[in-house]
């Protein structure tokens, strides 16, 4: 348990993806404490084993690792509460940013190298690649999504197969094994230790300087833990794309009107808290299985020129496509064609549903929206508008997407898991009577694929924003406005890196942590 009140060098607000490997770092030269509002990822089977994966994001419990949200889209997403955070719950997939993504941004390409291979000496691994994910790889490939790379964790045009977090056995290795990095002598963890707000010095100070945090443990107690006196010493914000607007706000850092709202206490009007937020729409096709599949999830890639990812999974899974049968009908004129009613009635007699998925997430994206609060609580989830395809470069990009889907389905190496009087028509109106959102369906969505994307977008858990360079922070991930305050995971992105951003988000806490620490040596500060 903790004490009431505690010292620190540096207090991290999340022990996720990218606070994991930036408290590691820092433990180098300095007395860190992490905390992290969740419970640990081990012991828990549906975290720990890739078979879980559904049942984790299912969890709705009050202690659930995944704690659901739906944005005002109507689109249905979550935020993890666990440390290790989206690593935990994650479809495991490891592949790193372009190198014209790291120059864009304006990291030092050495140091994001030699950062991505410490990360990736804990937690990443080589694939399976069994039946169906080599089969998806060859589809693309007759699809004309070219070169074939093979293997590698490199962000390359055409078709390849990343890295996993899961070893061979199938176990999820998660941001959390990067805490075994750590100095144990300089390191402190709570777990279930909820942060309320930071604590910000305002008088006989040029302008506010943070100063401690006040959070609450599994019980409700109050604890503050204080900053170390001295220049270097900083409170740094990795709560993620939610959660660290949503702090900066219940700090008294955001939007004046905001603050007044919810009678929060104005620290600094900082209008660009909350916005930019951004979520790359998923859209996908289930195609029914006539033969045993693996379980797999995401191996093989896609890259496409006109910026859509290709990727794939699969499952034997009971109720997943019969459970739509009893889910209320958006087309009420409208059956389920006769060939795919056949394979549906066959699976609902069956104890075993072999099903594969081929999705596409577009890059980007150009559309955002933004965040607000709903109350004065961390615990509960804010208000968040993610605007999907509010651009018209979206939507383009999500058709051709589909129309790649389409050509993989159709393909020779897909051939021998297909039903073959299921035409890829069948499986477009299947999809459209999935629950998978709570947006409205409109009968055009059956021929037009732009109605499809609008109509059945989905999260593929990439958001990002809310606290982006140069709007929020400065190059060095430092709070404009305020002193001792930083902010370094997603909410830092104007647009999701590479096919998948966890391996970056990663990256991204062991190079500040690398870069802290040379400022730290720099000023003397050991």
């Amino acid at each position: 348990m903790a004490p009431p009140i505690v010292y620190y060098d540096y207090i991290i607000i999340g022990g996720g993806t990218s606070g994991c490997a930036l408290a590691a770092t820092l433990t180098r030269a300095a007395n860190v404490l992490l905390l992290e509002r969740g419970d640990l990822p081990y012991g828990n089977p549906d975290i720990t084993n890739l078979r879980g994966f559904v049942a984790s994001l299912s969890n709705t419990s009050p202690s659930s690792p995944s704690q659901l949200f739906v944005s005002t889209d109507g689109v249905i997403n979550h935020r993890p509460r666990v440390l290790g955070g989206g690593s935990a719950l994650n479809a495991g997939f490891y592949t790193r940013a372009s190198i014209a993504y790291v120059n864009r941004v304006g990291w030092d390409q050495k140091l994001v190298n030699e950062s991505y291979e410490w990360v990736e000496n804990k937690v990443a691994f080589e694939p399976p690649m069994m039946q169906w994910q080599s089969a998806v790889k060859d589809g693309l490939v007759e699809a004309g999504v070219l070169p074939y790379n093979g293997f590698t964790y490199d962000h390359v045009p055409g078709t390849k197969w990343g890295g996993t977090i899961f070893d061979k056995g199938g176990h999820r290795h998660t941001a959390a094994d990067l805490l075994e990095y750590a100095d144990p002598t300089r390191i402190v963890v709570y777990l279930n230790a909820t942060v309320n707000h930071i604590l910000f010095k305002l008088q006989g100070q040029s302008r506010p300087r943070a100063y401690g945090v006040l959070f609450r443990d599994a019980k409700g107690n109050k604890h503050i833990a204080y900053l170390n006196r001295g220049s270097s010493s900083e409170i740094i914000l990795s709560a993620g794309a939610l959660g660290s607007p949503q702090l900066l706000m219940l700090s008294g850092v955001g939007p004046s009107e905001q603050l007044k709202a919810h009678n929060i206490g104005e620290v600094l009007d900082q209008p660009m808290v909350g916005q930019g937020m951004a979520d790359n729409p998923m859209n996908a096709l289930v195609i029914p299985s006539s033969r045993p599949v693996e379980v797999s999830l995401i191996e093989v890639v896609g890259i496409t020129p006109f910026g859509s990812f290709v990727e794939a999974a699969s499952d034997s899974v009971e109720a997943f496509i019969s459970d739509a049968l009893t889910a209320p009908k958006v087309f009420l004129d409208q059956r389920i064609p006769e060939a795919i009613a056949k394979v549906l009635n066959a699976f609902t007699n069956s104890t075993i549903f072999p099903v594969g998925i081929i999705l596409e997430k577009i890059m980007g994206p150009l559309s955002s929206g933004h965040l607000e609060l709903q109350t004065n609580d961390p615990n509960d989830n804010p208000k968040v508008t993610f605007n999907y395809f509010q651009d018209p470069q979206d939507l383009q990009r999500c058709v051709q997407g589909m129309e790649t889907i389409i050509k993989v389905i159709e393909s020779e190496p897909l051939s021998k898991f297909r039903y073959p009087l299921v035409p890829v028509q069948d499986l477009i109106n299947l999809m459209l009577i999935l629950p998978v959102n709570f947006r409205p369906r409109h009968v055009e969505a059956t021929y037009s694929l732009e109605q499809f994307c609008i109509d059945t977008v989905m999260t593929i858990w990439h958001y990002h924003g809310g606290c982006q360079v140069g709007k929020v922070i400065d190059q060095d991930y430092r709070v404009l406005g305020v002193d001792a305050l930083r902010v370094i995971d997603g909410s830092t992105f104007y647009d999701s890196p590479g096919a998948n951003p966890q391996a970056t988000v990663m990256m991204l806490g062991r190079y500040m942590g690398q870069k802290i620490l040379a400022e730290r040596f720099t000023d003397g500060k050991n």
